[in-house]
C-alpha cells in the first residue's frame, strides 16, 4: 500500500503524461504555471483524461495575484467548481481570504458544499494567511483534505520548522502537502526531519520551441519571459522523487 502522496503540478497534456509515467500518484492541473497557476480550461482536463486515469485535482484560481476576490470573481469560482465536478475531477484546490488575511469561511463553506464528493485542497492562500495555526484548525472543521504549503516561506526548506509543526498539529486529520522547491534531494532532507509524507512538485525543465522563425522586438507578455522556451514536467525528475519517497 502506498503511504505517500507525490502530486505533480502540470499545465499541459505533455506534462501530465510525463508526470504519470514518472510515478506521480496525483496531479494538480492548472494553466499559466509560470505565474503560479490559474484555472485551466475544461478542454485541457478532458484531453488528459483521454490518456490516463491518474487522479486529477484542478486548481481554482481566476487570476494572478492575491486571494481576496470580488463578487464577480467568486461567482466564476463557484461555476468552475461545479463544472469540474461534472467533468469527473478527483478534487479542487482553492482558497479565499478576507482583507484582514483570515480565511473567508463563509465563501469556503459554500465552495465545499458545491464540491460534493470531490477532495478539497486549501492551496497556497494558506501561505499568505495571517495565522497558519488558526487556518489549520478551520480547515479541519471545514473537512478540507489537504493543505498545500511551503511553511509560509518561499521554499519548503526555509519553512521546514512550520511544516513540522503543522504535521504534528494536524494529528493525521488533514494532509500537509509540502511544496516550494521540491525535488528528490529536498524530499530526502525534509521528509525525515518533518515527518512529511505528501509532496507537490512540478519537475519542470525548459525546452526550445519548435519555431524556426522568431520575430524580434515583439513581446506577448512580461518582457522577462522568453516566449520561445517551453516548460514541461520531466518524467525523470518525478521518478527520482518517487524513489526517494519509497525509501523514507
Amino acid at each position: 500500500m502506498v503511504n505517500y502522496t507525490l502530486e505533480a503540478c502540470v499545465d499541459s497534456v505533455e506534462s501530465a503524461l510525463g508526470a504519470s509515467k514518472g510515478g506521480a500518484n496525483r496531479l494538480e492541473l492548472c494553466s499559466n504555471l509560470i505565474i503560479g497557476g490559474t484555472t485551466p480550461s475544461k478542454w485541457l482536463l478532458r484531453e488528459i483524461q483521454k490518456y490516463t486515469d491518474i487522479k486529477i485535482n484542478v486548481l481554482i484560481r481566476p487570476r494572478f495575484g492575491d486571494f481576496c476576490y470580488s463578487e464577480y470573481e467568486f461567482n466564476i469560482i463557484k461555476e468552475e467548481v461545479q463544472m469540474f465536478k461534472e467533468l469527473g475531477a478527483n478534487g479542487v484546490a482553492l482558497g479565499i481570504l478576507k482583507p484582514d488575511g483570515t480565511l473567508n469561511l463563509n465563501q469556503m463553506e459554500i465552495l465545499i458544499g458545491l464540491s460534493g464528493n470531490m477532495e478539497v485542497t486549501l492551496h497556497r492562500a494558506f501561505d499568505v494567511c495571517v495565522n497558519p495555526y488558526d487556518a489549520l484548525e478551520q480547515a479541519k472543521r471545514l473537512g478540507i483534505r489537504s493543505i498545500l504549503t511551503s511553511g509560509q516561506k518561499n521554499t519548503c526548506m526555509e519553512g521546514s520548522s512550520l511544516i513540522k509543526e503543522l504535521i504534528e498539529k494536524s494529528q493525521g486529520e488533514i494532509e500537509i502537502l509540502v511544496c516550494g522547491g521540491v525535488d528528490a534531494s529536498v524530499i530526502k532532507k525534509i521528509g525525515p526531519s518533518t515527518g512529511a509524507k505528501a509532496f507537490h512538485m512540478s519537475g519542470k525543465v525548459s525546452a526550445e520551441s519548435i519555431m524556426d522563425f522568431r520575430k524580434e522586438g515583439v513581446c506577448m507578455g512580461l518582457p522577462s519571459i522568453d516566449e520561445y522556451i517551453i516548460w514541461k514536467t520531466d518524467e525523470r525528475k518525478i521518478h527520482e522523487a518517487r524513489l526517494v519517497l519509497e525509501d523514507i
